[in-house]
């Protein structure tokens, strides 16, 4: 089971690290064109905000359990970004029913398999 947990906590660390250095340098132009589509729906300080959030998750997926130092924090960083999930779950849900865009269905999908993978991190280091 631990293999199996680190293996999502390097996973999760992976897509959220890339995620918020993306979001916390590109400009709101550059992130609609490389696909990002949240990035209309919020204003850029808001964006900004939850790329340095997701930034500081990185390090408690991993570092915590790795030290030994207060290892349930990162059941809790898990935690953080899976409620992170719900509100991209929601916005891309949104764009795809009230802006008729179909594509943001995948977003939810990949959005929803992410956030499986934080619950089953939150929950096997909780």
């Amino acid at each position: 089971m631990n293999t199996a947990l680190w293996i999502g906590q390097v996973l999760l660390a992976a897509i959220f690290a890339l995620s918020g250095v993306l979001k916390s340098t590109m400009s709101r132009q550059r992130m609609l064109e490389t696909g990002q589509t949240g990035a209309a729906a919020y204003p850029l300080p808001v964006v900004r905000f939850t790329a340095i959030c997701e930034l500081f998750a990185v390090v408690g997926l991993i570092l915590p359990v790795l030290l030994g130092i207060a290892p349930a924090l990162t059941g809790w960083a898990a935690a953080g970004l899976a409620v992170v999930m719900l509100g991209a779950m929601a916005m891309h849900g949104r764009l795809a029913i009230v802006q008729h865009k179909p594509a943001e269905w995948r977003n939810v999908g990949v959005n929803a398999l992410i956030l499986a993978v934080c619950l089953f991190v939150a929950i096997g280091r909780l």
